[in-house]
């Protein structure tokens, strides 16, 4: 399923997106909730009602005409990681980075999450912004110490995520933090795709085209740490929630570490695309 948060004539719902159309799910079923974080903390048994829905006759929209939200509007953690494709991480240690040889996560802020056609915000505060095409994974139930071969059961699905950084404010801090937390600066979607539709999220293409010119372009089978190990590694330190934000790593090829470094104007438009995903497009404001 594609599990999506949208809006239309001023009310926000949730859905499935079935062809063209939009299948409202507490429309179709009163017991289902209206928020995608409530959704996934209803466990299996809210995704059986939801594959159950006479799709048919549901009450939904053509989704031409909604609005696509984040689909999870509110995470309570967007989490990333760092240098975790082989160039990139090579890219990094080129431009001088510290790059030291475990996983370096850092928070996104959730205040930057963004919907996945809207507009991404100059800062007034830099001229060095820069894109990041990533692999994002939506956790599905609360877990804790959970082993890489338990790891899948803890998926809810996949979306295709930007991690929009402000080079000069990531460099500032050791964390990284603020330099990846600036408003609309994570865009992610265009919808949750359930995990019992990715078979294997290490086989996926992904690419970023700036202004239509491909600038990253990877199979997620690169990654140094696979999201097995990423949700093992991060659920040794904390619990983790229906509805949090992992997003895996960028590939090379982003704009700081070209020769000379290109960074983004108002205007520029970035697509990233995953197969059997989907695609998210914003423009800079």
């Amino acid at each position: 399923m594609k599990l999506v948060t949208y809006s239309v004539r001023g009310a926000t719902s949730i859905g499935i997106v079935v062809g063209n159309r939009v299948i409202d799910l507490p429309a179709s079923d009163a017991s289902l909730p209206r928020t995608m974080r409530e959704f996934l903390q209803a466990g299996p048994q809210a995704l059986a009602k939801a594959k159950a829905i006479d799709v048919n006759n549901a009450p939904g929209w053509p989704l031409a005409d909604v609005r696509l939200e984040a689909p999870v509007p509110n995470p309570e953690k967007f989490l990333a990681i760092g240098m975790n494709y082989v160039k990139h991480k090579q890219e990094a240690l080129d431009a001088g980075m510290q790059v030291p040889n475990t996983q370096i996560w850092f928070n996104k802020q959730v205040s930057c999450v963004n919907g996945p056609f809207d507009p991404v915000h100059m800062p007034r505060a830099s001229d060095k912004v820069d894109y990041e095409a990533e692999l994002g994974v939506v956790i599905g139930r609360r877990c804790r110490h959970v082993s890489v071969e338990d790891a899948p059961s803890v998926v809810a699905g996949y979306v295709v995520v930007n991690d929009v950084s402000v080079r000069d404010w990531q460099l500032a801090s050791p964390t990284m933090t603020l330099g990846k937390s600036f408003n609309t600066h994570g865009p992610f979607g265009p919808w949750i795709v359930t995990a019992d539709e990715v078979p294997d999220p290490h086989n996926l293409h992904m690419r970023m085209l700036v202004n239509g010119e491909v600038r990253q372009e990877v199979n997620t089978g690169e990654l140094i740490y696979n999201v097995w190990q990423q949700i093992a590694h991060l659920s040794t330190v904390m619990t983790l929630e229906p509805g949090d934000v992992l997003a895996t790593g960028t590939p090379s090829g982003v704009g700081v570490a070209l020769k000379p470094p290109q960074f983004r104007k108002v205007g520029d438009v970035m697509r990233v695309e995953i197969d059997g995903i989907g695609h998210i497009e914003n423009r800079f404001a």
